[in-house]
């Protein structure tokens, strides 16, 4: 998570900054924060956190409204078109603004020119987790497996094009292996399957594995971030398994449409970080296993143009492509 760790370091250096005379004319009446996706999941539970403390910050409601559908392009396309006013907000993730712009034939937006980026909030590992039945301790034992026979080994994702089929991708492309690829309805049904030893192998977000894991009905591998997981210290990162350079994660950003005023991008990452510098939301970030963040809006920039080229090659050779 090199880039990433540079953000952080930036930011924790620059602080929170200060909100100016014209900033603070805004807002004068509720935020709505879109989450481009169901109630319940996880960037779901990080913007209801946020938004809570940027309320109290801002002084006005930041108010939740869930928009899923399209893999979350349709809740990002609506931020996209709204009024460039600071009053309509975007929770995005690389599914929004790294993978769907690469993926999708028809695409709502483009992720890099229609919208004015705020701050990176969090990140989350990935994971790469196995049936305990699989005769596999860790991940050279299970890159000997696929090797003596290419071809016979699948992997579950949450659906086709998700973070979690391209991190299978990814592997595949980085390991000089080729697993099959079982795309599922969601990541529930997915692990399921993975635990009854329908399939063997998974990526997945650490928060949804962890119970699995420390029940012992998973076993995990290695986590895909840079760093080890300070939930799980004793799982490697697939650099330290033998995979170097292989980081995949989960990532949220705040993001307005473009065009809006900077005093008003200025002002809502104040509160952003305001948010994420609270121990009350850096704790409750610690029980995803997330990493706070909390980056200026350049940093943000940067970041999506960094995921787009690190995503480009893995989606055309594997061929992926939705209406």
């Amino acid at each position: 998570m090199s880039f990433v760790k540079s953000i952080i370091a930036a930011g924790l250096l620059a602080g929170v900054v200060s909100v100016g005379t014209a900033q603070a004319e805004f807002p004068e009446r509720a935020v709505t924060l879109v989450v481009p996706f169901a109630a319940g999941g996880s960037t779901d539970v990080v913007a209801r956190v946020i938004a809570e403390r940027m309320s109290t910050d801002l002084g006005q409601q930041v108010v939740v409204q869930n928009v899923g559908g399209a893999g979350g392009s349709l809740g990002a396309g609506n931020v996209a078109r709204a009024e460039p006013d600071g009053y309509t907000i975007l929770m995005g993730t690389v599914a929004t603004h790294a993978l769907n712009p690469l993926i999708l034939k028809n695409k709502p937006y483009d992720a890099e020119t229609d919208f004015a980026p705020v701050s990176l909030l969090v990140v989350v590992p990935n994971v790469l987790v196995v049936n305990p039945q699989l005769p596999a301790k860790d991940v050279k034992e299970l890159l000997a497996l696929l090797k003596a026979e290419p071809e016979k080994y699948s992997y579950a994702s949450s659906g086709n094009g998700t973070p979690l089929h391209l991190s299978g991708e990814l592997f595949n492309a980085m390991a000089g292996v080729k697993m099959q690829h079982v795309p599922y309805k969601g990541s529930g049904p997915a692990l399921t399957d993975v635990i009854g030893n329908q399939v063997s192998i998974m990526f997945d977000n650490l928060p949804s594995s962890s119970g699995h894991i420390k029940a012992g009905t998973l076993r995990a591998l290695a986590v895909t971030t840079a760093e080890r997981a300070p939930s799980f210290p004793d799982v490697p990162t697939m650099a330290e398994a033998g995979i170097p350079g292989y980081e995949t994660y989960t990532w949220n950003a705040l993001f307005a449409p473009k065009g809006t005023p900077k005093e008003v991008v200025d002002r809502l990452n104040a509160s952003a970080k305001v948010a994420m510098a609270d121990p009350a939301v850096v704790e409750r970030m610690k029980e995803f296993s997330a990493t706070v963040v909390a980056s200026s809006p350049e940093e943000l920039a940067a970041h999506v143009k960094a995921e787009m080229a690190k995503w480009t090659p893995v989606v055309r050779d594997a061929n992926v492509q939705m209406d």
